[in-house]
């Protein structure tokens, strides 16, 4: 999937990731899409509660070993 911008949040635990997450898509014009890779299991929720919160688009989640890797839209 093609991204705008990319966050490494590996190594960090909640709430981390997510509040590192939400300061780079302000970074972000609308419509585009941000990259995420972290290694918190407790992301998953995390990042699909973020998402109906904030409106912000989740677009996919994989995982890729012991990797989370999400693909979030700027509302």
């Amino acid at each position: 999937m093609n991204f705008d911008k990319e966050l490494d949040a590996r190594g960090l635990s909640c709430p981390l990731p997510i509040l590192r997450t939400k300061k780079a898509l302000t970074e972000l014009a609308h419509g585009q899409v941000l990259r995420i890779v972290a290694t918190d299991p407790g992301s998953v929720k995390d990042f699909a509660a973020f998402a109906k919160q904030t409106g912000n688009a989740l677009l996919a989640s994989n995982v890729h070993g012991k990797e989370f890797e999400f693909f979030m839209q700027r509302k």
